[in-house]
């Protein structure tokens, strides 16, 4: 080898050498900048993770707080429904009236259980040859008048005793709009309403009598 191809040859590896000295500075400040985004990414993920906690705090509180309102509006809901079952079951006992029938006994919270079948019924009035059930709200709704037909139809499956009585159906609430009281008097129910102190009873020609 001469000294001329010698020296090429040293410088060819001094460049090459040079070359692969940048390569591994850029290399190493490539491994830093990730380095460095890893630790962002570990912080925004840890801050994400407490935002999520925070949430779910602050969810579960949410929920204990509906929960409570959930609770006391269900108590306002029975204690309505109890002030109205107990103002009627006092008004027939004073005014044993429903539309022209006389009554002579009033029971309040009938239930019974017979095979799958289970009712309770609010007030339950007889008399020697008829019955009447009647549904108290303390507002009625229209889908108060399906429960209504459902416990009219099953009173006698539930009561045998019953079956050559004459039964009837009623409503009573201290308020009725117009679309309900229409629907209870085309279906053949009595309709009971509270008049300050005093009960109005309603019905049409037709009666609906089992």
């Amino acid at each position: 080898m001469t000294d001329k191809e010698l020296k090429e040859l040293v410088a060819d590896l001094a460049a090459s050498q040079k070359e692969t000295g940048i390569q591994i500075k850029e290399l190493r400040y490539s491994q830093k900048e990730t380095n460095e985004q890893i630790k962002r990414l570990s912080a925004s993920q840890e801050e994400a993770s407490e935002q999520i906690k925070r949430l779910s705090a602050s969810q579960e509180e949410t929920s204990i707080k509906l929960d409570k309102v959930a609770k006391m509006l269900g108590g306002i809901g029975l204690n309505q429904g109890n002030v109205a079952e107990d103002f009627f079951y006092n008004s027939f006992i004073k005014d044993n009236h429903l539309g022209s029938i006389v009554f002579d006994d009033i029971t309040k919270n009938m239930g019974k259980h017979r095979g799958k079948t289970q009712e309770e019924y609010d007030i339950f009035l007889t008399n020697g040859d008829a019955i009447a059930i009647i549904e108290v709200k303390y507002k009625a709704h229209l889908e108060d008048i399906s429960k209504l037909e459902r416990k009219f139809n099953n009173f006698k499956k539930l009561f045998p005793i019953y079956k050559d009585y004459k039964l009837y159906g009623a409503m009573a609430s201290f308020y009725f709009n117009q679309e309900i009281k229409d629907e209870l008097l085309q279906q053949g129910y009595f309709i009971v309403e509270r008049k300050g102190e005093l009960i109005t009873t309603e019905n049409s020609d037709y009666l609906k009598v089992a």
